[in-house]
Formats: C-alpha cells, structure tokens, sequence
C-alpha cells in the first residue's frame, strides 16, 4: 500500500502543471491604459460625434438634393407594347413605342440614362444562385453540376450559354433618345460601354478562347426567352460582344431590393450635347420587349446626373442626421442626468 502510494505521488510531481507560465504577459501583470470616463470626456464624444454627424449629413441631403433628374414610367404609356408581350407566343413580333417630353431647364454636365424596374425580386435565393460562375469565365464546364436548373440545357441536350434564371431573364429593351430642334429630328449619341465595373469587365466575366466569337460557342444556344445568341448582343461593336457585354454584366449584378435602377447608357458629349442636354422637346423611341405585367411590375426611364456622393440618394445623408441627432440629444440626457445628480449630492451633503 506504501509503494502505491508513493508511486502514485511520483507520478502526480512529473505530469506537468496546467496553470500558465509566471510571466507578466500569461499573468496579465503589463501596464496598460485604460480610459477615465469623466463627465468632461463623455460629453465631448457625445457632442462633437452629434455635430459631425449632423454636418456631413446635411451636406449629403444638400448635394443629393443638387441632381438633376427625369424619371418617366413607360410601362403604363406603353400599353399596347404591354398587351402584345402578355402572350408569351408573340416574342418575335417587334413593338415600338414613343414618349415625349420636355426638358424646362438645360441638364449640364455627364447625363446619365437608366433603366428601373419595379416589383421585380432579384433577391430570391434560388433565383440568386442561377448562374455559372465558372462559364462566365469562359471556361469549358458541365453546367448540368451547376445551379441553373432547369435553364441548363434542351431537350436535345444542347447547352444553354448563358445558362440560368439571371441570365434568362435579362433586360431587353432598347432605349433611344431623340432631340426635336425646329423642324429636325437628332438622335442623342449614347455611349453603351464603359458603365460596367472594371473588375467585372476584366476579372469576373471572360469569354471562351477562340479565332472569333461565334466558334468559341459553337455547339450551344441562347436562353429561352433571348431572341438573339450571347456572340451577337452588339452588332456594332465586337469588343462588347459575349459574356464582356456591358448591359450583360451589370444585369448579372443582382439588386437587393425588389425596386432598383441599373445604369443603361451615358450621354456623349459631342456636337449639341457637348454641355450636357438642353433645354427643349425630347422623344423616347423604346422597343418594348420585357414583359412586366404578370408580376405586377412597372418599368422607368431615368435621365439623371450624379454628384461627388453619387445620385439622387437621400439615404446616407439622412441616416448620419438621425446618428447626429440621436448622439446630441443622449448628450442632452446625460447633461440633464449628471446636473440633477450633483445638485442632490450637494443638498445632502449641507
């Protein structure tokens, strides 16, 4: 029983101790600093965090406020377009469409042509995963693996470029704008690359490797409801044809809300239009080939100009006014809280 037990206490002096090494870092014994929340201190951060806030908000509801913008809803006006594309079977039959307006006021400086849509959910999350990645970047994938069921392949097996519900579904309509000057009609130049991201254009979306366009992709078909293969999505120009195609890659952007605006084109500065737009008569000459009507949706033209905060957004500027107010009125609060508190202490201290 002896030699057990000292057998046992050996034992127990050789395992190693599980208590951290006396050091002043593992023993928490460094100096450090820790703040003194005085009254002075707590204050000051209440208010001059107030005041910031305040200030830089009021300058972005000012400058947001500074945008010029038209937004016309083109989805209501154009009716008949919108009967036409309630039947699924006329996708092939062209509808044009036109809407006047006119600008009271000159528009200077870079104007800025939108499309917005309207009831329109992009966030679903099956609709959000919809896509290839791995076949944006041009490479030679199985997109049966993938998540764009079922806008994967035909029924002959023939695989879909792009494939996917986001892709399937892109904006498709054309959007041109017109200047009535006197008796004459000028076609603004619109600039329809350039308006995609520079990561995206460049990193995130590239097109199959090959001598030309339509043998990179060879042995697939458009989606569904496209009425035009990816290689031919602009005629005019072949650098912005394929997967790199501006309108493209910014639709593949997903929005969060169900209301959003994508950018569509950008006005040229050149000839009448080297300031901006003028003043006077305008017309949209829209074909009408996105269907919105069994959603419930709407769909708007936006001619706007941007600020150095960006467009007309309220947003942020309001959101840092609530902060600022919020942190003024706390400050107010503590400052009532603290006076109350020592006049108490000193009646009881008399």
């Amino acid at each position: 029983m002896k030699n057990k037990t000292s057998s046992t206490l050996q034992e127990g002096a050789v395992r190693p101790s599980r208590c951290p090494d006396n050091s002043a870092f593992k023993q928490q014994k460094l100096p450090a600093w820790k703040p003194q929340l005085t009254i002075a201190t707590v204050l000051s951060t209440f208010f001059l965090s107030g005041a910031f806030c305040l200030s830089a908000g009021v300058c972005l509801i000012l400058s947001a406020n500074s945008v010029r913008e038209i937004q016309i809803d083109y989805s209501d006006k154009c009716s008949d377009c919108s009967k036409l594309r309630e039947n699924s079977s006329n996708w092939n039959m062209e509808c044009l469409c036109y809407i006047n307006f006119t600008l009271e006021e000159d528009i200077l400086g870079d104007v800025f042509m939108y499309y917005g849509l309207q009831n329109f959910y992009q966030n679903h999350r099956r609709y959000m995963i919809s896509r290839s990645d791995t076949q944006l970047l041009g490479r030679n994938v199985n997109i049966q693996n993938s998540y764009c069921s079922p806008f994967t392949t035909y029924e002959n097996g023939t695989p879909m470029a792009p494939c996917g519900a986001i892709a399937n579904s892109i904006f498709n309509d054309t959007i041109e704008l017109f200047y009535n000057l006197n008796s004459s009609v000028i076609q603004v130049p619109l600039l329809k690359t350039g308006n995609s991201w520079w990561t995206d254009k460049n990193v995130k979306f590239r097109n199959p490797k090959s001598y030309n366009l339509s043998s990179a992709f060879a042995g697939t078909a458009r989606p569904p409801y496209w009425q035009k293969p990816v290689y031919l999505l602009d005629e005019e120009d072949e650098r912005n044809n394929g997967y790199v195609n501006d309108d493209f890659i910014i639709w593949m952007r997903v929005s969060a809300f169900a209301t959003f605006r994508n950018l569509y084109r950008r006005v040229r500065r050149i000839s009448q239009f080297a300031d901006g737009l003028p003043a006077g008569n305008y017309t949209f000459h829209i074909s009408y080939n996105f269907p919105v009507t069994k959603f419930k949706g709407k769909k708007h033209v936006i001619l706007s100009t941007v600020v150095w905060s960006g467009g007309s957004n309220p947003f942020l500027g309001i959101a840092y006014v609530v902060s600022g107010t919020a942190a003024t009125l706390t400050g107010f609060v503590i400052t009532a809280i603290h006076l109350k508190l020592r006049k108490e202490k000193t009646y009881f201290q008399k």
